[in-house]
C-alpha cells in the first residue's frame, strides 16, 4: 500500500487506500436492473432514495454496492445541511463512543477511524474522547465523496402517488419522475412530525410565538435571546443542549422542566446493542417486538451524563422537577407560563418534546396513509389504548416495506420502505442510530433487491437462455451456436 500514499497528505491518502479498497471489491459492480420505460417516455428510476443524511446517504450507496445503480438520492437541504448535524443539533460531541461503525458498510478504510486518523494519527485517536458533532458530519460527506454517491442538494419530495405499477413522485423542482421504489430515510421526525404539548392558550399554528416559543428541532437564534430569561419543557438530551446553548449565547436564565421527580437513570438501549438484539428483533413475533418496544419507550432514556455537567456548571440554569407546565401564555413581550407549582414570565420558551410517530402527518405519502398498516391494527384495543404512543407506529414488512391495512387496497405501499424511526418497533433502532446501520441497510437493500429481481425474473431467465460466451474459442473444441446439441 505504500506506493499508493507516499509523499500525499493525510486525508488524500485515506481516500486513495479507501478507493483501491473499494476497487478490490469490485465497487461499483454493473447495474443488472433491466431498463424500464415510463407512461412520460423516460427511463423509470429503481429507487428514489429521499434524504441524505446519514441513513439516505448509507442506503444509496449499499445500493450501488448491490449493483442497482439506476437511482436517485434527493435531499430538501443544502450541502452541509443534511441531517441534524449542523443545523438542530446543539451537542458539542456526540453521545455514542468513538467506536462504533454503521456509514462504512464494514470497509474498514471508510470507518471514521480511519479518517480520523488519517488527520490526527493513531496517538490522536487514543487521545479522542468521543467524536465532535461536527467532524461526524465531515466524515459523512468524505464518505460520500469517496463512494461517489451523487445526491442531488435543495431538492424535496412534494408528493408520491400510484401511477400503474408505478409510483409517480413529485419533487420540489417541479419535475415528476416514475420510480419502481422509494425510500423515506428523512429523517427523525419523517414518519412524523414536532410534538407539540397541548394546553389551552397555545397554538404552534399562531405565527404571534414567532421568536418567542420554539420547538428545539427548529431554526433557533440565540444570539437574539443574549440577556433573557428561557423556560424549557423537557429534560432529555435535546432540551439540556437547547438550554446549555441559549446560557452559552448569552441568556441569563434556562430552567428546564419536568413531570418527572428526577431524570431518568439508565438508558436501555445499552442493553440492546449487540448483533443478535440488533438482528434478531426484527424476526421475533409481534408479541415479543411489541413487548420489547413499549418498554423501551415507556423508560424513555437519561442525557447524556456530559449534556448535564455541560449545564450544572452554567450560572443561570436550574432544573424544576414534578412541575409539569399547565397552560402556555404568548404575548407581544414574552410567554406567561403556568405550573403546577407557580406562574412563571420568560422572554422565550423551548418545547424539548421531540417528534411523533404518525404517519397521517405525512403529506407526501397522503395517498396512501389511509390504508397504512399500524401497530394498533395488530394488537387488542386493550394493548393500544394503553399504548397509544407505539400503537401509531407503523407495521413494516422485513424489508422496512410499509404494509396494507386493508390488503389489495393499496398494492403498490409495499414498494415504499421506512428507513427512518417510524421503524422502530417494527425493527428496532437499525434506520437512525449509528450502530444499527450496518444491520438495517442491507436488510432495506437486500428486500429491494429481492422485489426487483422477482418482478422481471422472467426477462433475466430469458436472458440466460439467451447468453453467447464463446469460452472455448480459442480451443480446438469450439463448436458454433446453431451446430450445437442439447440446451447448448
Amino acid at each position: 500500500m505504500a506506493d499508493l500514499v507516499e509523499g500525499i497528505p493525510g486525508l488524500e491518502a485515506a481516500e486513495r487506500i479507501a478507493r483501491h479498497d473499494l476497487a478490490r471489491l469490485n465497487y461499483p459492480p454493473a447495474n443488472w436492473v433491466p431498463e424500464r420505460i415510463g407512461p412520460d417516455g423516460r427511463r423509470v428510476l429503481d429507487v428514489l432514495v429521499v434524504g441524505a443524511g446519514m441513513c439516505g446517504q448509507t442506503a444509496g450507496w449499499n445500493l450501488l454496492r448491490e449493483g442497482i445503480r439506476n437511482i436517485r438520492v434527493i435531499e430538501r437541504s443544502a450541502y452541509r445541511k443534511e441531517g441534524p448535524w449542523n443545523t438542530t443539533a446543539r451537542m458539542p460531541i456526540l453521545r455514542s463512543p468513538k467506536h462504533l461503525t454503521g456509514p462504512d458498510l464494514g470497509v474498514p478504510s471508510l470507518t471514521f477511524r480511519a479518517w480520523y486518523e488519517a488527520q490526527h494519527g493513531a496517538a490522536g485517536w487514543d487521545k479522542l474522547y468521543k467524536v465532535l458533532r461536527l467532524d461526524w458530519l465531515d466524515y459523512l460527506l468524505w464518505v460520500r465523496k469517496v463512494v461517489d454517491l451523487p445526491v442531488e442538494n435543495n431538492v424535496g419530495l412534494v408528493s408520491v402517488e400510484p401511477a400503474g405499477d408505478l409510483l409517480k413522485a413529485t419533487l420540489s423542482t417541479g419535475e415528476v419522475v416514475h420510480t419502481r421504489k422509494l425510500v423515506l430515510a428523512n429523517g427523525r421526525d419523517g414518519s412524523g412530525g414536532f410534538r407539540w404539548p397541548s394546553f389551552p392558550s397555545f397554538d404552534p399554528a399562531d405565527p404571534k410565538r414567532m421568536g418567542r416559543a420554539f420547538h428545539t428541532l427548529e431554526d433557533i437564534d440565540f444570539a437574539a435571546l443574549a440577556g433573557k430569561r428561557i423556560g424549557v419543557l423537557g429534560v432529555l438530551a435535546t432540551a439540556i443542549d437547547n438550554a446549555a446553548t441559549a446560557l452559552e449565547a448569552g441568556a441569563r436564565e434556562a430552567i428546564c422542566y419536568a413531570r418527572r421527580p428526577h431524570l431518568p437513570q439508565v438508558n436501555k438501549s445499552k442493553g440492546v446493542s449487540f448483533p443478535g438484539f440488533q438482528r434478531g428483533q426484527g424476526m421475533l413475533d409481534d408479541d415479543w417486538r411489541w413487548k420489547i418496544y413499549t418498554y423501551m419507550l415507556a423508560a424513555g432514556s437519561p442525557p447524556p451524563h456530559e449534556s448535564v455537567l455541560r449545564v450544572q456548571k452554567l450560572p443561570g440554569f436550574a432544573f424544576h422537577f414534578a412541575e409539569p407546565w399547565l397552560d402556555v401564555i404568548v404575548d407581544e413581550t414574552g410567554v406567561t407560563v403556568k405550573t403546577t407549582k407557580a406562574t412563571e414570565r420568560f422572554d422565550a420558551v423551548f418545547f424539548g418534546t421531540g417528534f411523533d410517530v404518525d404517519v397521517a402527518r405525512r403529506a407526501e405519502i397522503a395517498a396512501f396513509t389511509a390504508n397504512v398498516k399500524l401497530w394498533g391494527d395488530a394488537r387488542s384495543p386493550e394493548e393500544a389504548g394503553a399504548n397509544a404512543e407505539a400503537a401509531l407506529y407503523p407495521y413494516l414488512g422485513p424489508g422496512f416495506e410499509l404494509t396494507e391495512k386493508v390488503p389489495g387496497r393499496t398494492p403498490l405501499l409495499g414498494s415504499i420502505h421506512l428507513f427512518n424511526w417510524g421503524s422502530i418497533l417494527s425493527q428496532g433502532a437499525l434506520a437512525g442510530d449509528i450502530p444499527g446501520l450496518q444491520f438495517g441497510s442491507p436488510r432495506l437493500v437486500q428486500a429491494i433487491s429481492h422485489s426487483l429481481f422477482k418482478a422481471d425474473v422472467a426477462r433475466h431467465v430469458e436472458n440466460m437462455f439467451n447468453q453467447e460466451d464463446p469460452e472455448l474459442a480459442p480451443t480446438d473444441y469450439f463448436v458454433p451456436r446453431e451446430k450445437r446439441s442439447g440446451t447448448l
